[in-house]
């Protein structure tokens, strides 16, 4: 890569977070420029030193400009962005790992709670005016979390956290990562993931914070579910591919598994045909877990500390991917 600029010029490109205006808040030491739609960002991408950016990447924007130096993603998921478009042009790329640990992790636990005390069941009835009363059925009861078992799949920043959340809630924690020897992160055990056919049976809860790689896509598929509880839960806040979500639809239908809480899926947005929309025991957010009021300053953070970087002469970036 050439000398960074002392003075770069950044486009913040999507369509609803406002880093500008946080940018400007907090100084906005650099030249900057904001846009909304893709069409805006591939006209002017030309004029920026640095892109901060998750939706709107395609891999085609390199070949647009010959002045962008860094890509500061957006998203702590980077399998959009192709790793070999960036090394043959030069940029570097760094992902928001960690920026949106605490939402997410919060987030995943909130969609559990929801699950357990049947919270979006009580919406859907007061909507309906429909007192529903006390019921002598524990298929229909509200649960708790307490003496359950979690299996955390992915230890990164949001599943240390989801680990902490769910051991002060009094559960049993399994964690799951590529090399267990990398630290139970407060879990009460830890395992490969390859160990994932004897784990699953014994989680009431199955959490997916991972990230979506060629290993782990698919990681949750027919045969997972079907080793699974038929009183669990599946928890996905990591990627919709991560899943299996034909198995998953089919799982949900016939009861393989008691429901599942989902923030993300294969397509987003999802299809108006599919049927996770009406599956009673599918409860689903629009990939929302990591947005938050502090999100956009949480990214602004990593940016500057890996421009400061950048202009120093250093290749250590914060979450470098590329």
């Amino acid at each position: 890569m050439s000398s960074f600029p002392s003075n770069p010029t950044i486009c913040f490109a999507h369509v609803a977070y406002r880093c500008a205006d946080r940018f400007v808040a907090r100084g906005a030491p650099y030249p900057h420029f904001e846009v909304r739609s893709l069409d805006e960002l591939q006209a002017r991408i030309p004029e920026a030193d640095v892109l901060v950016v998750s939706g709107f990447w395609r891999n085609t924007l390199p070949a647009l400009t010959k002045r962008l130096k860094f890509v500061q993603s957006l998203s702590a998921g980077t399998d959009q962005y192709d790793r070999p478009t960036f090394k043959e042009h030069g940029i570097a790329l760094a992902s928001a790992a960690g920026g949106n640990a605490a939402a997410v992790s919060e987030h995943a636990v909130s969609l559990m709670l929801g699950i357990t005390r049947k919270l979006f069941i009580a919406r859907d009835d007061q909507h309906k005016k429909f007192w529903s009363g006390m019921k002598g059925d524990f298929t229909q009861r509200e649960d708790e979390l307490n003496g359950k078992t979690a299996v955390v799949i992915g230890m990164g920043a949001i599943g240390k956290r989801v680990i902490r959340v769910l051991k002060a809630l009094d559960m049993t924690v399994i964690g799951v990562r590529a090399n267990p020897a990398s630290g139970a992160e407060g879990a009460d055990e830890v395992h490969a993931t390859s160990a994932l056919p004897q784990i699953l049976p014994r989680a009431d809860f199955v959490v997916l914070v991972c990230p979506l790689t060629a290993e782990t896509t698919g990681l949750i598929n027919g045969a997972a579910l079907a080793a699974m509880k038929p009183t669990a839960y599946l928890i996905n806040c990591a990627r919709g591919k991560v899943a299996d979500e034909e198995a998953l639809i089919e799982a949900l239908r016939n009861r393989t598994i008691r429901g599942a809480g989902l923030d993300v899926m294969a397509t987003e947005p999802l299809p108006p045909e599919s049927p996770l929309w009406t599956l009673p025991n599918a409860f689903l957010t629009p990939h929302t877990a990591g947005e938050t009021c502090a999100y956009e300053d949480n990214v602004l953070d990593l940016m500057m500390e890996n421009i400061q970087r950048l202009q120093a002469g250093r290749s250590d970036l914060v979450n470098r991917v590329v």
